[in-house]
């Protein structure tokens, strides 16, 4: 009677077993399809121009249509670029996509200020989501050294330009120029490359063209931003 039960147990045992094994195979494989996918979109990105991004088409269907028009970066002016980085992330020539300085000191002053590079802000409005989570910061941090590897850092400053929202509805800044001051991307002064830059942490609360006293305050410290960084080397990795 003892053996036959053994014999039961084992005959139990090994439906299990086998059906644990397929499990975890099919993470494995999950997983490993996950990977192949975020590198092929990141190598596809480096060659193409993203149609759109999740936002973008997320706000295309709540207001029935966005203003968005591609504008490569040599149709930029340089100084729109360089505002960009004065304002956002002035050591964008010197980081690998994660400024450990500023999550440092973030981190220190409570988690009240952010910490993202331009880098990371591509990473999150051409491949995921908006909004504060954990789970979609993880994954920006894993995604933006590998943009890093693949882009250029001209390739990320492009991207970051023609996907950031400047209004509501507004993507990009071709059509950011031609909607506050009605001129082309290429034709933007240093003024009002540094209104558009001062409006990108809250461009649906902010005008360029309008604009309260403190984008004003905030334009004319980009401005001389912009300067600094041309003049110290801090743009040599995104200008020609």
């Amino acid at each position: 009677m003892a053996k036959a039960k053994t014999s039961k147990k084992k005959k139990v045992e090994k439906p299990r077993k086998g059906i644990v094994r397929r499990m975890v195979g099919w993470l494995w494989r999950g997983l490993f399809g996950a990977i192949a996918m975020v590198v092929l979109m990141t190598f596809l990105y480096a060659l193409i121009n993203p149609p759109s991004t999740p936002y973008a088409l997320s706000e295309s269907r709540r207001l029935g249509g966005i203003e968005m028009e591609w504008a490569a970066i040599d149709d930029i002016a340089p100084v729109m670029a360089r505002s960009a980085v004065a304002a956002e992330d002035a050591n964008f020539c010197l980081h690998w996509g994660l400024d450990v300085d500023a999550i440092q000191t973030a981190l220190e002053a409570g988690g009240n200020r952010g910490a993202s590079t331009i880098s990371q802000q591509v990473v999150k409005n051409v491949y995921l989501w908006q909004g504060r989570s954990w789970v979609r910061k993880s994954l920006e941090a894993l995604w933006t050294p590998l943009t890093e590897a693949v882009w250029s850092k001209r390739r990320i400053i492009e991207l970051y330009l023609n996907v950031a929202e400047f209004d509501e509805g507004v993507f990009g800044v071709q059509a950011a120029a031609r909607h506050y001051f009605g001129v082309d991307a290429a034709d933007l002064t240093a003024v009002q490359a540094a209104r558009l830059a001062a409006i990108l942490p809250n461009p649906k609360g902010r005008s360029a063209s309008n604009p309260s006293d403190s984008v004003r305050r905030r334009a004319a410290s980009i401005l001389d931003g912009a300067a600094t960084i041309a003049a110290d080397g801090r743009a040599a990795c995104f200008e020609d």
